[in-house]
């Protein structure tokens, strides 16, 4: 693929995942109210599963099959998808409103479970 279509291919994965990432958290608002940030804390598990499963496969496919894809589904699918921006400023927003101890709850049972998701989709990635 060449440098511009690198680019394109990004710029349309990132618009997709936004738009999924808005979907997500519309899906999570009407579920649960806007009590608590579900919807970033799913987005960043699936995208970080998502991210790592196609890491892993790429990396035992034949040569260019999935590298191909990557720059749509990893850097623009992906990136636009999950909401680490939004992540510190729901923290920010929980302190304000009184809430450390929901804060920090939040941000450090978020990295655990980020990673484990990670690691689930590396898993799942590589084949069987």
């Amino acid at each position: 693929m060449s440098g511009w279509g690198r680019y394109l291919s990004v710029g349309l994965g990132s618009g997709l995942g936004a738009g999924l990432r808005l979907l997500v958290a519309q899906g999570a608002w009407l579920a649960w109210g806007s009590a608590f940030i579900w919807a970033t804390l799913i987005v960043n598990l699936l995208g970080s599963w998502l991210i790592a499963a196609v890491a892993a496969r790429a990396s035992h496919a034949p040569a260019g099959r999935i590298a191909r894809w990557q720059p749509l589904l990893m850097a623009g699918l992906c990136g636009g998808f999950t909401t680490f921006s939004l992540f510190g400023l729901e923290i920010f927003y929980l302190l304000h409103l009184g809430r450390p101890g929901l804060a920090l709850l939040y941000g450090a049972g978020s990295m655990p479970l980020w990673l484990a998701a990670a690691w689930l989709g590396q898993r799942a990635g590589f084949p069987r």
